[in-house]
Formats: C-alpha cells, sequence, structure tokens
C-alpha cells in the first residue's frame, strides 16, 4: 500500500515536467521508513534530496537567525564559507553537498559569490525563478537552483517551465495515498 502510493505519485509528478527538470523529495518521512518511502521516491522516478544531516550542509535562515540572536552576526555569505572549510576539514570519501536556502531575489544575489552547489528557492512564484534562473545563468557559475514550497500536481508543470534545475516535493512522501492491493487466492484440486 504505501510504498506504491508514493511511487505512484512521484510517478504523476514526473510525468508533469515532462523531463524540463528533476524531481525530488524532502526529508519529510514518515518517522522509520525514510529509508524505504525514498526507495519508493525512486521506484517512481524521482530523485532523493537528503537521506539525513549527514549527507549535505543545508543553511536556512533558522540557522542564521539562532546565530544572530546568540550575537553572532553572520551573513549567509559567511555561513557558506564556514560550512566548506569545515567540510574540508573532515575526511570522508566525497565531497560535501552545500544547499542555501532563500526566499528573496535579494538574498540569492547575497549568496551567488560563495557559490554554493545548490540554491533551494522557497516559496517564490514563477516569475521570480524565472529571474532567479536568468541571475545564475548570468554568472556562469554552476549553482543548481531548486524551486520548493507549495508545489501540488496542479502547479508543478509551470514550475518546470521556469528552467529551475530541480524541484522538491514534501507532498511526495507526508500526503501519498496508499495504493489499494489486494491478493485472491483460490486453491484448484
Amino acid at each position: 500500500g504505501r510504498l506504491s502510493g508514493i511511487a505512484t505519485l512521484t510517478a504523476q509528478y514526473v510525468s508533469h515536467v515532462e523531463g524540463r527538470c528533476r524531481v525530488y523529495d524532502t526529508r519529510k518521512t514518515t518517522p522509520g521508513w525514510r529509508r524505504l518511502e525514498k526507495y519508493a521516491v525512486r521506484c517512481g522516478g524521482g530523485m532523493n534530496h537528503r537521506i539525513g544531516l549527514h549527507d549535505a550542509i543545508m543553511i536556512k535562515d533558522n540557522h542564521l537567525a539562532i546565530s544572530n540572536s546568540a550575537s553572532v552576526d553572520l551573513t549567509m555569505r559567511q555561513a557558506i564559507e564556514m560550512a566548506r572549510n569545515t567540510a574540508a576539514s573532515i575526511e570522508r570519501d566525497q565531497d560535501v553537498i552545500v544547499e542555501v536556502e532563500v526566499d528573496t531575489l535579494e538574498q540569492l544575489t547575497d549568496v551567488i559569490p560563495a557559490e554554493p552547489d545548490i540554491v533551494l528557492l522557497d516559496n517564490m512564484t514563477v516569475e521570480e525563478l524565472q529571474q532567479a534562473v536568468a541571475m545564475i545563468r548570468d554568472t556562469n557559475s554552476g549553482i543548481e537552483l531548486e524551486a520548493s514550497g507549495g508545489v501540488t500536481l496542479e502547479t508543478i508543470g509551470e514550475i518546470s517551465q521556469s528552467g529551475v534545475d530541480r524541484i522538491s516535493v514534501g507532498a511526495l512522501t507526508h500526503s501519498a495515498v496508499n495504493f489499494d492491493v489486494g491478493l485472491d487466492w483460490s486453491f484448484r484440486p
């Protein structure tokens, strides 16, 4: 049931983007079911965001709010640089991805020079997403853009036409309907 529902819903979202970008899940999974639900997303043609906090560094506005309330006046750019330096000091098999969340184009302008791997564009309109794509493409940086926030089956097609590289959808795992699967046996001697 549940995993088939997630795979089916993911396939519906993936079909709506028509190959223009990739569809990602989020960390919003059922406790104890994370790996299974993320597998179901992959079965439906989607991609996995982070499995956990160990996979990548994601800097959100709340992180800055906490640091600033602790009398550490930290900018997003400084936070990205600190994250990169910290990640570089830890021996790992692969490089750590640094993702940063912004909710305005002004914030995007501020983080571009720090060159995070991914910028999550939170709750932006399609017009704002298009402007963000143009800003990134003008810099010739390798920054990937991810649209997120309030994505539905009705809106994902238009969002995918904005030019973003990826769209993350929390609904893949937190709103999937269980798929009704039945199995009837009959015995024939």
